[in-house]
């Protein structure tokens, strides 16, 4: 069947009905690639160093039929498992600027009746599409709260609600703490954290407001956008209040079932700043499994952190709500109406709480 080259336009339309190919290498997919495609690498990352350096010094022709050395034993492979994975025979295919990788998957999986659409400028076409997405104007109004408050589980509320929001830590893959990798996926590179960062953005409307958690500009090993970072400081903010006993009662639920190891080493990451004393207490509660001994130790001082924090967003932008003894579904209603006051009227669906 004939190849069919799509635009980033069209691949949006498409990329729903069928399955995305990347034809780059496994080192280059692992860095980054778009959310959902699957790898099936024409050159390896050997090969591809080789045909690269040969491009560079005696040009296309010679690196095309080096290219073709390399991968033709493994055609048949090749053919084999794409029409076991993809028994429908319809599929998207990227490389890195739509050329001569996606090409030959191309041409090699036409001959035995695929029909392809080839993303016109490839993976670079997508990637700076997302990068400047992460970079645009966003309304937001950003939820804090200190450690516990439970701001993650309103923000799916609020969802569920209607609201558009962003989930900054499912997509960086960590809580946000010393403690917020243990239990979580490894982290993406940064790279591939705003690939997903711009796939939530991508189906939100601009023009409403979205409500993200308040974050410092470090989420792991992962970094804010500068401009999206500083429209978090400078965004209406809702800082939720619960008590100490609510809170922790909360991240005994969270952590309290994780590696006693890992827990552990969470707290000799942030050592200095807790002091000798403060730290190995906490490890002996943890070791006794006493668990809210030494969350209470650690909230000291991520209470400190977090007032800190607190004090960059302007004054008049802040409300702050109490919402100590009050349920979830209670307290979602609640934020709804505060948003009111920097974003009008919101009128809450009865039929959204029991």
């Amino acid at each position: 069947m004939a190849e069919q080259l799509i635009s980033l336009d069209d691949f949006w339309s498409l990329r729903n009905q069928f399955p995305v190919i990347d034809a780059r290498s496994e080192r280059e997919f692992d860095q980054s690639h778009i959310p959902g495609s699957i790898n099936i690498a024409i050159l390896n990352n050997n090969e591809r160093i080789q045909v690269g350096t040969l491009y560079k010094e005696r040009g296309p022709e010679e690196a095309t039929i080096k290219g073709f050395e390399l991968v033709g034993p493994r055609f048949h492979l090749i053919l084999k498992d794409a029409i076991k994975r993809f028994p429908e025979k319809k599929i998207i295919i990227y490389c890195w600027r739509g050329g001569m990788r996606s090409h030959i998957l191309s041409w090699l999986l036409s001959m035995v009746g695929f029909e392809i659409f080839r993303l016109v400028g490839g993976y670079k076409t997508y990637r700076t599409y997302s990068y400047e997405l992460v970079r645009k104007d966003w309304n937001l109004i950003v939820l804090g709260g200190k450690t516990g408050s439970g701001k993650t589980r309103l923000l799916k509320k609020l969802n569920e609600a209607g609201e558009q929001i962003i989930d900054l830590e499912g997509l960086a893959n960590h809580k946000g703490s010393a403690f917020g990798a243990i239990g979580q996926p490894v982290q993406p590179s940064v790279e591939q954290f705003e690939n997903e960062f711009a796939e939530t953005l991508q189906n939100l409307d601009p023009d409403k407001p979205s409500w993200v958690e308040n974050e410092s500009r470090k989420i792991g090993r992962l970094i804010l956008p500068d401009k999206f970072y500083h429209q978090m400081l400078t965004s209406p903010l809702i800082d939720i209040y619960k008590t100490d006993q609510e809170r922790i009662d909360l991240i005994v639920k969270e952590y309290a079932s994780l590696p006693q190891d890992e827990l552990i080493l969470a707290v000799l990451r942030i050592k200095k700043r807790l002091g000798g004393l403060r730290t190995s207490q906490a490890i002996q509660a943890i070791i006794d499994g006493n668990h809210e001994d030494w969350i209470s130790n650690m909230l000291i001082y991520y209470d400190k952190a977090y007032t800190f924090d607190l004090d960059k967003h302007p004054d008049g932008k802040t409300i702050q709500l109490d919402l100590s003894g009050i349920d979830e579904d209670k307290a979602t209603q609640i934020l709804l109406e505060a948003k009111s006051q920097f974003y009008g009227k919101y009128t809450y669906p009865t039929d959204r709480v029991e």
